[in-house]
């Protein structure tokens, strides 16, 4: 016959350990790991603004970038020769400065025209209206070359961005991953030429099922782990998204974690996991 007291212990120890069980049930059913894909902040494939024959190529796969990098260059003899034609222009200033001088000289003689006039016989009216009329043939003729300057300036700044337009500059700093193009090749817009990509900030998008994501706010800290056998430690992430849609084929919402990868240590494209509160059963 059992002893009353080991009966008690083992309906205690039972007990125990059944709300034990309860308990991690409990937990599991409120949290549950979700899987993702890792995203770079930028993975642009670009092509050329203009047309044109390639003359050099600047990079190669592999090779870090700054923002504003030339990366590769058309040729561009055809847009420098107009390029200087303008500066050319531009920088004459003969006819302008001619037609200032006159100005100064005919203004002061006008001004004794007129004072002389009344004076009987010191000079004729048409003699008068001649100074005069030089006056504001003058004064008529800088206005125009005034605003032919303007011009000018317009169209050389037009001619050099014309000419800017024959290189293609990186957009956004980053890694330059492919290279599709080769010295005295046609390249023409629309065409792939360069393939950059910027890790150094990088986003895991999961999608969860619609409950889950309810209760989440964007701004929130959330753990990402990802594939054991790469190696590489647990990450804290921002939540900057939450789909407002729900897909209506799978019921789920998109969510995007986003983390701070300077180093690259964590390559685009692999797998990634988010701990989150599971939905109420």
């Amino acid at each position: 016959m059992q002893h009353p007291m080991r009966a008690g212990a083992w309906a205690r120890l039972a007990a125990g350990l059944g709300l034990a069980w309860m308990a991690a049930t409990s937990q599991q059913a409120l949290a549950a790991e979700y899987v993702g894909i890792v995203y770079p902040r930028h993975d642009l494939t670009l092509s050329v603004p203009v047309p044109g024959i390639v003359s050099r190529v600047l990079v190669e796969p592999g090779k870090r970038v700054e923002a504003r990098q030339a990366l590769l260059a058309l040729d561009d003899r055809i847009q420098a020769t107009e390029e200087q034609r303008r500066k050319v222009m531009l920088e004459d200033q003969s006819e302008m400065h001619a037609t200032q001088e006159r100005l100064r000289i005919v203004e002061p003689l006008n001004e004794d025209m007129r004072k002389l006039q009344g004076t009987r016989g010191a000079v004729s009216r048409e003699e008068a209206a001649r100074v005069e009329l030089d006056v504001v043939t003058a004064r008529s003729r800088l206005t125009q070359l005034q605003a032919q300057k303007k011009r000018e300036r317009i169209e050389l700044h037009g001619a050099e961005q014309e000419r800017q337009l024959r290189q293609l500059l990186a957009p956004v700093g980053g890694i330059v991953t492919r290279v599709d193009i080769e010295i005295g090749e046609w390249a023409k817009p629309g065409d792939a030429v360069v393939q950059l990509v910027d890790a150094s900030v990088c986003q895991l998008r999961a999608n969860v099922p619609a409950a889950v994501a309810r209760g989440l706010r964007t701004g929130t800290t959330l753990p990402v782990r990802f594939e054991p056998a790469l190696g590489l430690p647990e990450v804290k992430g921002e939540l900057v998204f939450v789909s407002p849609a729900v897909d209506p084929a799978s019921g789920l919402v998109e969510l995007r974690v986003r983390f701070a990868n300077a180093d690259a240590r964590v390559p685009a494209g692999v797998k990634g996991y988010l701990q989150l509160p599971g939905a109420a059963r």
